[in-house]
């Protein structure tokens, strides 16, 4: 199932472990357990649960987690000592032994084995350094290994094409870059190709949304601060720092605060960060990739991003094209899809039905590709059949079809004959009055006094129209 193929006898030198703890390809822990009194108890496994790990365990440096270096490289890491705080403030060393999970090529998460060698050399040196995290701090980012490459991207769109092979030709440079287009075009996946095609693709990625970021918290997020800067302070590097040799990605660039951008162009010209509390600068070596869900000129225009930081990030800068001007790439995404989610619920879907892919075809997809995606999970959840239908759409999208199956008054005035001319008045009424018989039959069930009443005539008038149009009942 899994490309993994190491020989775990030859990785276990440990005579008994007291914990495990598995992260999914973020670093958020998904599964722990502890053998040992001196680890977390039962009420602190769930407590740990779906947080990332660096919030539960703090380390002097990112470096000196295993779990980090695991990730980030592929391969296990055995035999490795750490000694760390834990969010209750508990000192511990451990032996550690971290193997990579590895599907089709990419890192899906760890797995950490660890036993407990703590002695009290170990707490009396960690606790003569500030270390100790508040619970519920923030993490300055979240941890995330650049897992897709430029064969990930679906698409046969000659725009989109041209864009990938733009992309390859840059992606060594060190040059900023500014990537735009509207939610769910896609912007990570392309800017973690990028990493991944350039000779930085064995460095640090740290992928980073700005509007998650509190205002107060924004500086010390993107540079770090040293001990006495504020109260509880303490030596913390900033995703600058964390990025060192790598690749940045700043999404949602319009949402940093102004004065903010002002400090974030010192990083852009000269490469220089300065922690806050600090009074020397550092120097950084970071690709900076910045992304924004709106256009650039737009943003200008709403001072929502500095003139100097647009004129700096535009040296090279793509534009992703919504779903809706990418018609071509609609059924490819939705086999793609398909078969993701064949995989993942062991179903046997084939193909959408016609209304399905012409509803796909006519819809503005405001979401973008993560819509279609959610679309094609949720159909994939409630269908029994090889065929996705109408009714396994999601509620909002189908009413979209309805609405899309009622003809226009335009609809009834263009002859058949000739777009560039209309029907004659008596012949688009007749058209509009089968038109409305046949929704009328439909609605009440082909019950006769049912539809006289929505169309509020006789019954002896409904039955006229009907006969005068030659319309079949059974049929129609």
């Amino acid at each position: 199932m899994f490309d993994n193929d190491y020989n775990v006898k030859d990785l276990l030198d440990i005579n008994y472990i007291d914990g495990i703890t598995m992260v999914d390809q973020h670093g958020k822990i998904v599964y722990t357990v502890r053998y040992n009194p001196r680890f977390d108890n039962e009420s602190d496994t769930y407590d740990v649960l779906n947080k990332n790990y660096l919030e539960v365990y703090n380390l002097d440096s990112l470096e000196e987690s295993t779990i980090y270096n695991c990730l980030k490289q592929g391969i296990p890491i055995t035999k490795s000592h750490q000694t760390f705080s834990d969010y209750r403030g508990r000192i511990l060393t451990t032996k550690n032994i971290t193997i990579p999970i590895i599907k089709n090529g990419k890192i899906l998460g760890a797995v950490e084995l660890s036993k407990d060698i703590t002695t009290n050399e170990d707490v009396k040196r960690k606790c003569s350094r500030p270390t100790n995290f508040p619970a519920k701090k923030p993490l300055p980012c979240e941890l995330n290994l650049a897992q897709y490459t430029f064969k990930d991207i679906t698409t046969q769109n000659k725009y989109m094409l041209e864009n990938i092979e733009k992309a390859k030709l840059i992606a060594d440079s060190s040059s900023p870059i500014l990537i735009y287009g509207s939610t769910g075009t896609g912007k990570e996946l392309f800017v973690q190709s990028i990493h991944n095609h350039s000779y930085r693709r064995h460095k640090p990625f740290i992928a980073q949304n700005c509007a998650s970021i509190p205002e107060t918290l924004m500086e010390t997020t993107l540079f770090g601060s040293v001990v006495g800067a504020y109260t509880g302070a303490s030596d913390t590097p900033g995703i600058f720092e964390l990025a060192d040799g790598g690749t940045l990605f700043l999404d949602e660039l319009n949402s940093m605060p102004w004065s903010m951008q002002a400090k974030f162009l010192r990083v852009l010209q000269d490469g220089l960060i300065k922690r806050v509390g600090d009074t020397k600068y550092k120097k950084v070596d970071v690709r900076i990739i910045a992304a924004m869900n709106v256009d650039p000129l737009e943003a200008l225009h709403k001072k929502l991003l500095r003139d100097d930081i647009f004129y700096r990030l535009s040296v090279i800068s793509f534009k992703l094209l919504p779903l809706k001007d990418r018609k071509e790439d609609i059924m490819l995404l939705t086999n793609y899809f398909i078969s993701i989610y064949n995989h993942k619920f062991n179903k046997a879907v084939t193909t959408v039905s016609k209304k399905v892919a012409e509803l796909f075809y006519t819809y503005d997809w405001p979401g973008n590709v993560r819509e279609l995606q959610h679309i094609i999970e949720a159909a994939m959840n409630i269908t029994n059949t090889n065929t996705i239908h109408i009714d396994h759409l999601p509620i909002y999208i189908t009413e979209k079809y309805n609405h899309l199956q009622e003809p226009l008054l335009e609809d009834f005035l263009i002859s058949p004959k000739s777009e560039e001319s209309i029907l004659p008045l008596n012949e688009a009424i007749e058209a509009i009055e089968v038109s409305m018989i046949k929704k009328a039959l439909k609605k009440s069930a082909g019950n006769m006094s049912k539809a006289s009443k929505l169309l509020k005539v006789s019954r002896q008038t409904l039955q006229y129209k009907i006969d005068k149009y030659g319309l079949d009942l059974d049929k129609d």
